[in-house]
């Protein structure tokens, strides 16, 4: 029965929002194409559902040819959501949306549909201000982020941004350098350095 209800808020309320703009669903998945990036969302069903209560999670992603190319890795025309570069559940992108939602017997379906359109809508706006490889760099570059470290020195070196690549690693030595691990990330940071005769400074 709540299944069911999930089905329907699937195939009536989120297949046709999605497709107005232009997302292709395959089965939970639901995916746009650009020339330089694959915008992803997908509907992940928690393994501990029962009868009387569905969860589920969105996951949003977004998959950059540059940046699979950097990895040395094969180009993909249909990735899954897990070999997206740009990774993130719907709350941390749309503060208006729960990590996750649940269906019970006492949930009320209009609050849940409103709540769960209005946080796509707001990835969908954050999607539109990612455009390229270089603005998922940007992005986890100002957190700092080491996810996608390498792949991001890689790119901001090849197009010879130094100062933004050098401020990063500034971030990053500050945020991370007192940490046992940082030691194996900076040799790895170094050596891509070294690759475009760039100089690395280190802590």
């Amino acid at each position: 029965m709540l299944q069911q209800l999930f089905n329907d808020l699937i195939k009536q309320d989120v297949k046709p929002f999605l497709s107005k703009h232009g997302f292709a669903k395959k089965s939970l998945n639901f995916s746009k194409v650009t020339e330089s990036l694959i915008y992803m969302f997908n509907f992940q069903k928690s393994s501990g559902n029962s009868a009387d209560n569905v969860m589920f999670y969105v996951n949003c992603g977004i998959y950059a040819a540059e940046l699979a190319q950097i990895q040395s890795r094969a180009i993909l025309t249909a990735p899954q959501e897990a070999e997206c570069h740009f990774r993130a559940r719907i709350g941390e992108i749309a503060e208006s949306a729960p990590d996750r939602f649940a269906i019970t017997p006492d949930t009320n379906m209009d609050d849940l549909r409103k709540t769960l359109l209005g946080g796509l809508e707001e990835v969908i706006h954050f999607y539109n201000t990612m455009t390229s490889a270089r603005s998922i760099v940007d992005y986890y570059t100002s957190g700092p982020f080491l996810h996608l470290g390498e792949e991001s020195f890689h790119l901001l070196l090849r197009s010879n941004d130094l100062a933004a690549a050098k401020h990063y690693l500034k971030a990053l030595q500050e945020k991370y350098g007192t940490e046992k691990r940082w030691a194996i990330f900076e040799n790895k940071y170094e050596a891509i350095f070294n690759k475009y005769g760039v100089e690395f400074v280190k802590l």
